[in-house]
């Protein structure tokens, strides 16, 4: 007699709440629906960002909705270092990777959470291989319900929301970077479609200050920080507005970068 396959398990994309490396967290029920905590809670298989943060995570979601298994029973995958620093699709010269064999237990029957350290993971994060895996193998991918900070910005920034792209981080050399401005704007400029950018936070003065350096005077500029924060702080003017009352992002807040028309 044969024995039945296993059903496949499916990878979830679970959202996180956007306070990491804040001085202050906001309550997850404010930020996260029901659904998706409980979801989160009932899962026994992660791949992660960090594991670290994860268990930090997983430990405020057994606060509201018990974990399925206790932590240190959780089974909780890193990504490879390497996709952090060059990406999930083969940038910078390295390989494409390959996420398939992270999703082994999917394969067994397990549900797989996917998280990254803040937001939506695989939106400028890493883990869209793992999403890519997941389709190539044949598993269901289901996306949950969270905060994605691009699109908090991008609403709050009063920028063209029908036309937008989001283009990662800019050049850290100084002039790779201002022409990488100017090749932004002018396509902002030409085409109304908005550009979104990040940076890593303690660089976040030094790009606001090449920005205001580059930028024509009647280009609309867009920072938002601490999104979903009680100290949250969006301010959209023109750059001369800016130029008129510079104002410094602080440098342990990740930012949302945003210009256009």
């Amino acid at each position: 007699m044969n024995t039945p396959t296993p059903a496949r398990g499916r990878l979830y994309l679970v959202p996180a709440p956007l306070d990491f490396g804040c001085a202050t967290q906001t309550p997850l029920q404010d930020v996260l629906p029901a659904g998706t905590l409980a979801t989160a809670a009932r899962l026994t298989h992660w791949i992660c960002e960090n594991a670290k943060s994860t268990r930090a995570y997983l430990k405020r979601v057994d606060a509201l909705h018990p974990l399925a298994l206790p932590l240190q029973e959780q089974q909780i995958t890193e990504l490879p270092r390497e996709v952090h620093k060059k990406g999930d699709h083969g940038g910078k010269g390295a390989p494409v990777f390959d996420a398939r064999p992270l999703l082994a237990a999917a394969l067994a029957g397990h549900d797989i959470g996917l998280v990254s350290e803040a937001g939506m993971p695989a939106v400028a994060d890493p883990g869209s291989s793992v999403v890519r895996a997941a389709h190539d193998l044949g598993l269901n991918v289901v996306p949950l319900v969270g905060p994605v900070s691009l699109l908090l910005a991008l609403a709050a920034s009063g920028l063209n929301g029908q036309n937008f792209a989001f283009v990662g981080y800019l050049p850290q050399d100084a002039d790779e970077r201002t022409q990488r401005i100017r090749t932004l704007e002018s396509l902002a400029l030409k085409t109304g479609q908005t550009q979104l950018f990040i940076e890593t936070p303690y660089r976040n003065a030094a790009l606001l200050q090449a920005l205001l350096q580059t930028l024509q005077p009647a280009t609309r500029l867009a920072l938002a920080s601490g999104l979903t924060l009680e100290s949250a702080h969006i301010r959209s003017q023109s750059v001369q507005q800016w130029r008129q009352r510079p104002e410094a992002p602080d440098k342990h807040t990740p930012v949302v970068f945003a210009l256009g028309r």
